[in-house]
């Protein structure tokens, strides 16, 4: 059974919703993935978490007084933690989601 809030994996659903060639996947960790890359992922308390290349990665933690992702005592370095404030606004975490999957589609297949 998952620990994540229900608001947070709600939301984390219609975000994915509104990118109609992505399907989220993951019953314990939901996560979205490309050509075998994972580029989104909710962690065990609903923070999302999303893969940027450098410069966007860098931005984001500057403009939104954030850091790199933590999992299981890991850096997740291509991982930033997305504000909820971010989170709860679908237009805004759309626009960094789809920034995302833009970066997963630069990454060789695996």
């Amino acid at each position: 059974m998952s620990e994540i809030p229900a608001e947070n994996l709600e939301k984390y659903d219609a975000l994915v919703a509104k990118f109609l060639d992505i399907q989220r996947k993951g019953k314990k960790v939901p996560y979205t993935s490309l050509n075998g890359n994972m580029f989104s992922y909710l962690g065990p308390d609903g923070t999302l978490a999303l893969r940027l290349n450098q410069a966007d990665r860098e931005r984001f933690i500057e403009a939104y007084n954030t850091s790199l992702d933590v999992q299981h005592g890991s850096v997740m370095k291509e991982y930033v933690r997305v504000p909820l404030e971010i989170q709860l606004d679908l237009e805004k975490c759309g626009f960094y989601f789809q920034r995302s999957l833009d970066y997963a589609m630069t990454l060789r297949p695996k």
